[in-house]
């Protein structure tokens, strides 16, 4: 069993953002007042945020001093689900919307404090030339702090919905890992078919992959981007264009588009810097966890874990209820509730208990009752099944 880490952005990482967000000398109550539109507009008015907002000096110090370090902790908790290869002793990346170096400056902290010796180049591209100044300016900033990593930065200024902007980068492929955070929503947003553009982008963004390479996808927690990005995942796997790492457990159709009300979302652990908890407290948002989707992509076909009819991925929280407690779980046979009485909690399954979102978990056997001649849906957990943890979420 392996436990995952509690996210931490590094003291380096920190200061310079907050060095490039405080030369702007935004008032903290302007910034406070900022993130909460920035939010309002992230989750329930996605199409009013606008194309460039970073622009705008409020916008720009609200992003960088809470949402960035938020969303490039979820790259560093992805970028340690990764499967560890040789060829991370040198890695060429290409962060795809980078924004202001979102995934860029997760990577360059994660390869710093995880001490690899080998050389690190990083192409970020996005259609606003402020925010990609914004990523060149943190990035010098950390390497001054940080001085003697071999590592380097270049940028293009490009719109991702135009054809042909990948080859003006052709002569860095292939890459070992390729990053779209929280951009895939806005590829095709307007158009009668916003899956295909999607899809076509990762398809093009795969040929560029290493053999042994990565395709890492975050998309926001949200029911509506999560289940694009499903319909996406399924579209992929259709075209034989890859397999996926994590977090699915198969490579079939997703399941949670059987009932419009599903999706899936991770929630992880994290330690958030004081100044996001500052705002938490004066805005009253509360950033204890990191939610977002996401996939991991390969061509190689490895997997995060064996696959097997008798390991699940947990896919809610697990629900305490009147002398009960269930979860959600997928795997190849799809989407089951599973539950476990109080009075059947023994030391055979007591690892039941521990189940979170995102566990990987192995059940010995499932029970299906019967009950008035038919047999329930729900599956029960009996006092003499053996539950395992594989890996915790």
């Amino acid at each position: 069993m392996s436990r995952l880490n509690v996210a931490t952005v590094s003291r380096s990482l920190l200061e310079a953002i907050e060095h490039v967000y405080g030369e702007a000398g935004i008032p903290l109550t302007q910034i406070h007042e900022a993130v909460k539109e920035l939010s309002r507009h992230f989750t329930n008015q996605r199409e009013k945020v606008g194309k460039d907002y970073f622009r705008h000096p409020k916008f720009l110090a609200a992003y960088l001093r809470y949402f960035l370090p938020v969303n490039l902790a979820k790259i560093q908790i992805l970028l340690d689900e990764m499967p560890r290869t040789e060829a991370m002793e040198s890695m060429r990346v290409l962060d795809v919307g980078s924004g202001p170096g979102t995934g860029s400056l997760g990577v360059l902290d994660w390869w710093r404090c995880h001490g690899f010796g080998g050389e690190l180049s990083v192409t970020a591209v996005d259609q606003s030339a402020a925010a990609l100044h914004h990523a060149r300016q943190i990035w010098s900033h950390y390497c001054r702090i940080e001085a003697g990593m071999k590592v380097g930065l270049a940028t293009h200024n490009e719109n991702l919905e135009r054809r042909g902007w990948h080859e003006k980068i052709s002569s860095d492929m292939p890459f070992d890992l390729i990053i779209v955070a929280n951009s895939l929503n806005e590829i095709g947003a307007g158009s009668r078919d916003p899956i295909t553009a999607k899809a076509e982008l990762l398809s093009t963004l795969l040929s560029r992959l290493a053999p042994h390479g990565t395709l890492m996808v975050v998309e926001p927690a949200l029911r509506e981007t999560s289940r694009l990005l499903h319909q996406v995942r399924d579209r992929l796997l259709e075209a034989g264009a890859c397999t996926v790492y994590s977090p699915c457990l198969h490579d079939r159709n997703c399941p949670a588009l059987d009932h419009p009300d599903d999706w899936c979302h991770e929630e992880r652990a994290w330690d958030p810097p004081v100044f996001v908890q500052e705002i938490d407290r004066v805005v009253g948002f509360i950033k204890d966890a990191l939610k977002f989707s996401y996939l991991l992509l390969r061509k190689d076909g490895k997997t995060i874990v064996a696959r097997q009819s008798s390991v699940y991925r947990v896919v809610s929280e697990l629900r305490v209820m009147k002398g009960e407690k269930r979860a959600w779980l997928c795997n190849e046979l799809g989407r089951i509730e599973i539950g476990r009485l109080d009075r059947l909690a023994s030391s055979q399954n007591a690892a039941f208990d521990g189940w979170r979102r995102g566990t990987i978990v192995q059940i010995e056997k499932i029970a299906h009752k019967e009950r008035r001649g038919k047999i329930s849906s729900l599956g029960r957990i009996d006092s003499d099944t053996a539950v395992g943890i594989i890996r915790e979420g």
